[in-house]
């Protein structure tokens, strides 16, 4: 399909365990591109070279713990920033004067990370259509470009931190390899992504008539309540990311040598 990028399908990431964050840039970049363990070491390397930064300058003793990944796999927006990086994709907080057309007119731009507590997510326009990628629901969300500007002002009054990414976007990705597969993601035709939304919006609303909470009625009351299903699936994700965060080993992506060469360099949302 001509100007179609993926065939004209939706990459979507299912919430496993805490890893919104890593959920979040693969949907950015619309396919499996990064791992926990990719995150971990990104992290692992802003924080060596913040605390190399903060002895040179105090001279003082400067503590161990992480400020860019949690041990429950919470990543920082510097994270984030750092592996799109390697896609020559830029963060830009929403409400900084250079994204000011972005306010105006969102429906111009082509992706927006949002971020709550512990909490990451994507809304991201493929192949002209605005879709809610958040991996906490089953598949994709379709937004009408009328609605994506009262959708963010919304996400803005309950206190969410979005920020605008542009850039030169993955125009494909290698949906064939063996390597574009993984235990949370999946590929979705739109129709197909409307009609699983459609039948957990209908399960939803039988729910709710018969005296349970809504999931969307508040936007981050969803987090909350699936947080709780989240908790014991934990351990082994903070034993990986501990042990990743102690072997400090180079990050890896599907663009090769990229994050490996910034390390020489430099020497370097909960659900």
């Amino acid at each position: 399909m001509e100007g179609v990028s993926n065939g004209g399908m939706l990459y979507h990431e299912v919430q496993e365990s805490k890893l919104c964050a890593v959920h979040c840039v693969n949907t950015v970049l619309q396919g499996p591109f990064f791992s926990e363990f990719d995150l971990a070491a990104v992290a692992s390397d802003l924080d060596r070279t913040e605390r190399q930064m903060m002895v040179q300058g105090s001279g003082d003793f400067v503590p161990e713990e992480s400020h860019n990944v949690s041990l429950d796999g919470d990543f920082s927006i510097q994270v984030l920033q750092k592996v799109l990086e390697v896609w020559d994709l830029q963060i830009i907080p929403l409400d900084s004067p250079v994204a000011e057309p972005a306010q105006i007119d969102p429906e111009l731009e082509n992706a927006f990370i949002c971020h709550l507590q512990n909490h990451w997510f994507c809304i991201r326009k493929v192949n002209g259509e605005w879709y809610n990628f958040d991996s906490l629901k089953p598949a994709p969300e379709h937004l009408s470009k009328f609605y994506l500007s009262a959708y963010l002002d919304s996400l803005k009054g309950f206190g969410w931190s979005i920020f605008l990414v542009r850039g030169k976007f993955p125009k494909e990705c290698p949906i064939s390899s063996s390597e574009a597969s993984s235990g949370y993601g999946q590929w979705l035709l739109p129709e197909d992504a409307e009609r699983i939304t459609k039948s957990c919006n209908a399960a939803q609303r039988t729910g709710s008539r018969s005296g349970q909470t809504q999931w969307q009625s508040v936007p981050y009351r969803q987090y909350e309540e699936q947080g709780m299903l989240l908790d014991e699936e934990d351990e082994d994700l903070k034993a990986a990311i501990a042990a990743s965060l102690m072997d400090a080993a180079p990050a890896v992506s599907t663009k090769p040598d990229t994050l490996e060469n910034e390390n020489k360099d430099n020497s370097a949302a909960n659900a």
